[in-house]
């Protein structure tokens, strides 16, 4: 059978759009709308607590972002001008640039490529006298082995940060990411298994690192908007809250988010069951005792299986064309690793060589080549977040899983630097 590349039917039809809304999501928001408060509102109030029920957290902030629930995070937890905070060295930006935000330096540990997570077994050697902390991130909806992360933390008196972003509902070993660590943040963006657009939450079972974290979220104040302000500022603080109308937006999804992860858990399964021994495609792999929610499903190329004598860059890149003139809509979620990126390699992100020159902080090099597994998954992955979600079902995602399969047949039956060569001319044309 041709594939659509070369000529033939794509195989996928149609993916429908994420979130789905519904008179769930227009009751809550209208009911808001018609609301007096539209800043820090009833609707916030009420988020905080449910979203602590669901996940089983004690205190819950909801702000304007995950990035913002992050930095609460670092403050909460009293890390500040020097501290050294261990971070994976892949991820989305924020899960480090936050560190910066309160004067902190980031010290990068390589990933695990099996999960694409951060190595546990490499955190150790990065410890100094200056490390005060390390920032988990459950990447992609898969939980870190958090019970060498909270082992390494007890010996070292580290506090530890989940960066739960990703993660709404993945489990390690029964627990739900962001009630094992000291605190832990979330993102409502667009692409979350949670959204309303924008917004987040900081979540913590610890009474005192919830008040510096709210100090930090509201202008450095000591009460809430909710509470009898008195407009004084007792330390330097932002403006992180969240408002009324995304936190009811906010409060309608959460309604529906169980639902939803256990779509994309029978999504992911049938897909996997489809493209499971294809030669040359690695798909993800859960370790024992974690619950992924696939909040994006990464795959990687293996050249190496392929008998590819190229680029493997170019080969992951023609792959992934191939799979999206199928219908198929994957892409690339981050190209850097973050070590990588300009901020880090210049060294200043305040002007002046800030926070890296303070004389608080110690000197860290962020030497790209340190981290060969995070470069190795750079060149290899990609993936997709919207096809295994709710509007769409088990049908989408065998027809993806289809998709994938007959783009690889047709490699197979080329030849791979025949069949590259092919799709490099009709990209061409």
């Amino acid at each position: 059978m041709k594939i659509a590349i070369f000529g033939g039917e794509k195989t996928v039809k149609e993916i429908k759009d994420w979130p789905p809304i519904d008179e769930i999501d227009r009751k809550y928001v209208l009911n808001s709308l018609e609301g007096t408060n539209h800043a820090y509102g009833p609707n916030c109030v009420e988020l905080e607590k449910e979203f602590a029920a669901w996940n089983g957290n004690k205190y819950a902030i909801t702000t304007n972002s995950g990035t913002a629930a992050l930095h609460m995070s670092i403050a909460g937890c009293g890390l500040g001008v020097g501290d050294e905070i261990i971070v994976p060295s892949y991820s989305w930006s924020s899960s480090a640039t936050c560190i910066l935000h309160h004067n902190c330096i980031p010290v990068f540990v390589d990933i695990d490529y099996e999960t694409m997570n951060m190595d546990v077994d490499k955190i150790e050697e990065k410890i100094t006298e200056k490390t005060k902390g390390i920032i988990v991130v459950h990447l992609h909806g898969l939980s870190v082995e958090m019970d060498k992360v909270m082992e390494i933390a007890k010996k070292y008196n580290l506090k530890v940060i989940e960066d739960a972003c990703q993660s709404h509902g993945a489990k390690y070993k029964g627990k739900k990411v962001g009630t094992i660590g000291d605190c832990g943040a979330f993102s409502f963006n667009q692409n979350k298994c949670l959204c309303s657009g924008e917004g987040g939450m900081f979540v913590t079972n610890n009474e005192e690192i919830y008040e510096k974290a709210k100090m930090l979220w509201s202008f450095g104040e000591t009460r809430t908007p909710s509470e009898s302000r008195d407009y004084h500022a007792y330390a330097l603080g932002w403006m992180y809250r969240n408002n009324d109308l995304t936190a009811a937006f906010g409060r309608a999804q959460l309604t529906k988010l169980d639902g939803y992860l256990e779509t994309q858990k029978k999504n992911a399964s049938v897909l996997t069951d489809i493209i499971k021994d294809i030669k040359g495609l690695k798909i993800p792999y859960t370790p024992e005792g974690c619950e992924h929610i696939w909040y994006n499903y990464t795959l990687r190329i293996e050249p190496e299986k392929l008998d590819f004598s190229g680029d493997e860059v170019i080969l992951r890149d023609s792959i992934m064309e191939a799979i999206r003139r199928e219908g198929v809509p994957v892409g690339i979620w981050q190209s850097f690793i973050l070590p990588e990126m300009t901020v880090f390699q210049a060294k200043n992100a305040y002007g002046k060589g800030c926070p890296w020159v303070c004389p608080h902080s110690r000197n860290v090099s962020y030497n790209p080549e340190e981290y060969q597994e995070a470069q190795k998954h750079c060149r290899r992955h990609f993936g997709m977040t919207y096809p295994l979600r709710q509007p769409n079902n088990e049908k989408t995602a065998e027809l993806v899983g289809l998709a994938i399969k007959k783009v690889f047949d047709d490699i197979k039956e080329k030849g791979t630097d025949k069949w590259v060569s092919m799709v490099q001319e009709v990209k061409k044309s």
